[in-house]
């Protein structure tokens, strides 16, 4: 009963987490423009008050991931979102736009924290084989808050202003970390108690993945300018020395049984490129719909609603069928449906109607949902106990690259000329990055396996 208790609790922490974390991201980019207006703050430092936010979480992932395997991920886990509520709860009484900007950083570094747990804390509470369904359920609450999280942010904002955005999750945030803290563990510590942190490998690291979501951001607008070109520099430099670092470090960052598998190496592959066909697909949807077809807003998100709702459905349907036939047919089939969308998408123009959106729409959310639940069973399932903070540090890392990836790279295609042929060239581009991924996808296990 006492074994029984502490799963629930895991996965009430992990599913609450995640879809804070997914409702932060989506109510703050409706609450924007209100934010520059009553704040008198320009566009630049609006953007950066998700810049800032996603350069800390993208930098942190890793390293919070190993914590939590030295540590225990649900420590980390509460600590993280008693730190991400109380950050949140600042930017709500915040003075001015630098104190916003500051606090954001401040949350991503807490996100950083909580997010890696709330995939290994499921590692450490459930066998390898019944992991697909717990994932399954998170997965299908981030979909519930990616359809919610506009729709939501739009009513608060519109009638309790934009502060209020801030202040949705905190009392959710205080109450499932007390809960988790106060669940004692079963099992001994981490064995890897005792082992140093690598702070060599983690500096290099951070400044690697800091310096790519800095060219992925400024790179679209500014070109080949300084910034994006220093900062391109910065992320070989800093990835070649990571890598001899790691070679020769003691006890290095990412162990060597991980990197070295290739399960895990195209798992990522596949989280990678299916987040940012998807998240690019989304942001280039958002102008075709808006200023070609003249939809808005509201009209806007009800014809895209479809991707969330058929995520939602797609994600407990995936787990049955990756126990049934495994992750290498299930993923594939995920990915192909993912491309479908893709693809169809971009061939849409100004006669397109709500029919032919919805079912872009339902290919692109059924497939990304089935992918995502896949590949992130398979990642975290294939890792050690004592890698499971860090395999769950990779697969945020990948989820958080992937759509900065996915909107730049749909970004700099679609500048100039015609949308309606930007458009397709853009999502044609991003439909070849999915189809490239169902490569990758043959080297996941054909049939599910346990593992210790």
């Amino acid at each position: 009963m006492k074994g029984r208790t502490t799963r629930r609790v895991t996965l009430a922490g992990s599913v609450v987490g995640a879809v804070l974390v997914a409702l932060d991201g989506t109510v703050l980019t409706i609450a924007q423009p209100a934010l520059q207006r009553d704040l008198g703050a320009s566009l630049a430092q609006v953007q950066w008050t998700s810049t800032g936010y996603l350069i800390a979480v993208a930098s942190l992932l890793v390293l919070a991931g190993r914590l939590g395997d030295r540590y225990g991920h649900r420590r980390l886990f509460g600590y993280g979102m008693l730190g991400f509520a109380a950050a949140s709860a600042g930017i709500g009484c915040a003075p001015g736009i630098g104190a916003v900007i500051a606090l954001r950083v401040l949350q991503g570094a807490c996100g950083a924290l909580l997010q890696p747990a709330t995939l290994g804390m499921l590692r450490a509470a459930y066998p390898p084989d019944e992991l697909a369904m717990p994932i399954a359920l998170r997965t299908s609450a981030i979909g519930v808050a990616a359809a919610a999280g506009p729709l939501v942010g739009g009513v608060l904002t519109a009638h309790l202003g934009w502060r209020s955005v801030f202040f949705l999750g905190v009392v959710p945030a205080v109450a499932i970390a007390l809960l988790v803290l106060g669940v004692r563990d079963e099992e001994a510590p981490v064995e890897r108690r005792g082992a140093g942190l690598d702070a060599g490998g983690t500096l290099l690291l951070g400044a690697a993945l800091a310096c790519l979501v800095t060219v992925l951001v400024t790179l679209p607008g500014a070109g080949w300018t300084a910034v994006p070109t220093g900062a391109l520099a910065g992320t070989c430099a800093a990835t070649v020395a990571f890598v001899r670092h790691e070679r020769r470090a003691p006890d290095p960052l990412l162990s060597p049984a991980l990197l070295a598998s290739p399960v895990v190496a195209a798992a990522l592959g596949v989280l990678l490129s299916a987040s940012a066909a998807l998240f690019g697909t989304l942001f280039t949807a958002t102008y075709f719909l808006q200023d070609v077809l003249g939809l808005d807003a509201l009209g806007t998100a009800l014809r895209m609603l479809p991707t969330a709702l058929c995520m939602v459905l797609a994600a407990p349907l995936g787990a049955v069928l990756l126990r049934r036939y495994g992750a290498r047919p299930t993923t594939s089939c995920g990915l192909l449906l993912l491309a479908a969308g893709v693809f169809g998408f971009g061939r849409l123009d100004t006669g397109a109607g709500a029919w032919a959106v919805a079912a872009c729409a339902f290919a692109m959310g059924a497939g990304f949902g089935t992918v995502m639940v896949t590949a992130t069973e398979v990642l975290v399932r294939r890792a050690r106990r004592v890698d499971a903070g860090v395999a769950g540090g990779l697969q945020q890392t990948a989820m958080n690259i992937g759509p900065t990836l996915g909107v730049a790279t749909a970004t700099t295609l679609l500048a100039g000329g015609d949308f309606v042929a930007s458009m397709g060239t853009a999502l044609t581009v991003l439909a070849g990055l999915v189809c490239l991924a169902v490569l990758a996808a043959q080297r996941l296990p054909s049939a599910a396996r346990p593992t210790g």
